[in-house]
């Protein structure tokens, strides 16, 4: 007999309980990585849960929820075969003091990201520009605060993207801002995949 086969038998024979603790110790290891590798899987499978917060403009006012930038940005993203959810949860002449009021009771518990387009009627309803940056500042804090991520859209729609009103956005406005949501929502996509706090960038302005 071998020199391997002897200690093999020794173990076997003169180290029972070692040997019964190294079987349930490799058990219990085969069992942790399945479980990471089983919870890898189900987060890589959950969909991209989205809200879409605004007023009139994110409602889709003309042009109807299909036409919105909600709808548009998730086409883009299973486009690129992201399974995303995109939830419109625009209101029509709303301010940012009414979005503030019911921002937890319309981002559920699990939305990945928020995007927040405050809109114009603050100033048409002569609310004090102090006010606004408030209310855009604590909806942030408070979706944060739930580890939910959230990109402000905030820019100036040039006039030729614009109904007869002057107010609400043509569809060609709406593609335009989803074209302009789709790399940041996939910045903060990267960045809650691996665990790292996204760099807040800019909105590149809207051709004029």
């Amino acid at each position: 007999m071998s020199s391997d086969e002897t200690e093999s038998e020794k173990l076997r024979g003169g180290h029972p309980l070692q040997t019964a603790i190294a079987l349930c110790l490799g058990r219990a290891g085969l069992v942790a990585i399945a479980a990471l590798i089983w919870a890898s899987a189900a987060v890589n499978a959950a969909p991209l849960r989205i809200v879409a917060i605004g007023a009139s403009n994110t409602h889709g006012w003309y042009v109807g929820n299909q036409g919105a930038y909600p709808a548009k940005l998730q086409a883009l993203l299973r486009a690129k075969g992201i399974d995303a959810q995109v939830t419109n949860a625009g209101v029509p002449f709303e301010t940012t003091g009414m979005m503030l009021r019911r921002i937890d009771r319309d981002v559920p518990n699990g939305t990945d990201i928020v995007i927040l387009e405050p809109g114009g009627n603050d100033k048409r309803f002569l609310v004090p520009p102090g006010w606004r940056a408030a209310n855009i500042a604590e909806m942030e804090r408070r979706l944060k605060a739930r580890s939910i991520s959230v990109i402000v859209y905030d820019e100036v729609m040039p006039l030729q993207y614009r109904t007869l009103d002057l107010i609400h956005f043509t569809e060609q406005g709406h593609a335009i801002i989803a074209d302009a949501l789709l790399p940041r929502v996939m910045e903060v996509l990267k960045h809650r995949r691996s665990d790292v706090p996204p760099r807040r960038t800019a909105t590149p302005p809207a051709p004029r």
